[in-house]
């Protein structure tokens, strides 16, 4: 099963002000897709980071690598997050779980409709 897996932030919280800094991330929302191309799966949540005491980087110059390095530091493990998402879509593929008819049911026929014609027209 081959399976692509992506990583994207979707929203940051920021305090505007933190001492002398200036747009602080504190909160990230995040989330990770896979799909195999027909199915998919996905997962989300958020991380939250203490404010920096080195090492800033300026809101503009944030990159989503950046932020997604701080949330796998910050508890957010990846890997069990990818296989979660696997798991998914090997769930889509093969499911677990199945609901048939009830054995003990007369199957439902439905006729064909016939086309009506009308013969004054």
């Amino acid at each position: 099963m081959n399976i692509s897996i992506n990583w994207i932030i979707e929203r940051l919280l920021v305090k505007p002000t933190e001492g002398s800094l200036v747009d602080v991330v504190i909160t990230a929302d995040w989330r990770c897709n896979g799909t195999d191309g027909t199915y998919s799966g996905t997962c989300y949540g958020s991380a939250s980071f203490a404010p920096p005491t080195e090492n800033f980087t300026p809101y503009p110059d944030l990159t989503q690598d950046q932020v997604l390095g701080w949330c796998f530091s910050n508890g957010v493990d990846q890997a069990a997050i990818e296989a979660n998402v696997t798991a998914q879509i090997a769930d889509q593929i093969n499911p677990p779980v199945i609901a048939p008819p009830l054995p003990w049911a007369a199957p439902v026929v439905v006729a064909p409709v016939e086309a009506v014609v009308d013969a004054q027209a």
